[in-house]
C-alpha cells in the first residue's frame, strides 16, 4: 500500500522527533562530569525543546484540508510508519561514548542529519495540497542545529 500524508501527519512527527532529541541531550548531559559539558547539553535539550514548540506552532496554523489524511487509513497504519521511523531512524539509542563530547556532538550531527533526509523523503510523499511547503520550515530549523553542532565541534579540534 502506498501511502499520502498530510503536513499536519508529517509536523506531529517532527514534534516526536524534536523530544526524542531533547531526551538524547539530557541523557548525555546526565553522563558528563565537567559543568560547561553538560550545561551546553543542556542548552541543546533546551533548543530541541523550543524546536518542538514551533513545531506545534506551525502545526497549529495547518488549514484544515493540510489536516485531512491523504489516504483511506482506518488501520492507522501510516501513523505507525511515521512513528517507526521516527523512532528508528533519529536520535536512535546507539552505543557512544558519552564521557566524549566530541563523540555526542558526531552522533547528534549524524541523528540531526538523519531528520532532514527523513523530512525530504516526506516532502516526496505529501501531497502540495496538503501543506508540502511546510516541510521546508523544519527542514530549515535542523539545519541550524547542524551549524551549531559543527561549530562546536570544530571548536574542540
Amino acid at each position: 500500500m502506498s501511502f499520502d500524508f498530510s503536513a499536519d501527519e508529517i509536523f506531529e512527527i517532527a514534534v516526536e522527533i524534536e523530544r526524542n532529541g531533547a531526551k538524547f541531550y539530557r541523557l548525555a548531559a546526565d553522563s558528563v562530569t565537567d559543568a560547561d559539558k553538560k550545561k551546553l547539553l543542556i542548552q541543546l535539550a533546551e533548543m530541541e525543546d523550543e524546536h518542538e514548540e514551533t513545531f506545534k506552532a506551525l502545526r497549529n496554523q495547518l488549514a484544515i484540508n493540510e489536516k485531512v489524511l491523504a489516504t483511506f487509513d482506518p488501520e492507522g497504519e501510516a501513523e505507525g510508519y511515521l512513528r517507526a521511523l521516527a523512532d528508528t531512524r533519529v536520535f536512535y539509542e546507539k552505543k557512544i561514548d558519552k564521557t566524549s563530547l566530541k563523540e555526542i556532538f558526531k552522533a547528534a550531527i549524524t541523528a540531526e542529519k538523519d531528520s532532514i533526509v527523513f523530512y525530504l523523503g516526506m516532502k516526496d510523499v505529501v501531497p502540495a495540497h496538503f501543506g508540502k511547503q511546510r516541510l521546508d520550515d523544519i527542514i530549515k530549523e535542523e539545519m541550524s542545529h547542524i551549524r551549531l553542532l559543527s561549530n562546536e565541534l570544530m571548536a574542540l579540534s
